[in-house]
């Protein structure tokens, strides 16, 4: 196994700090809103995750994926929350600032 320098490290580090995407495994997943973007914009997450989303904005927002789940209009702090009981991808975003989408991708 080769043992990686100082320099090396660092970027690896670096790298997975800013990856847009997030992997988990069947565990309760965070996604929040702030400054008009769902941040992690996508995950990667097993099935029997439940993922909440909440609102960090001083402005109302929704979580919305067409024919799947719709939150009520989420005020400041205020939480949504769903469980992927299904393997697929779910396209999401907010029906008051439809420029704000995001991505859970379940397997």
């Amino acid at each position: 196994m080769k043992m990686l320098n100082r320099r090396d490290f660092g970027l690896a580090v670096t790298a997975a700090i800013l990856s847009p995407v997030t992997t988990a495994r069947a565990d309760d997943m965070d996604v929040h809103i702030d400054n008009f973007v769902f941040q992690p914009a996508e995950l990667k997450i097993r099935t029997g995750t439940t993922v909440t989303w909440t609102n960090r904005d001083d402005i109302p927002h929704t979580v919305v994926s067409v024919g799947k789940f719709r939150s009520k209009t989420l005020d400041t702090n205020d939480k949504f929350s769903f469980t992927f009981t299904d393997a697929g991808d779910y396209k999401y975003f907010c029906s008051l600032h439809p420029h704000m989408t995001g991505m859970i991708k379940v397997e």
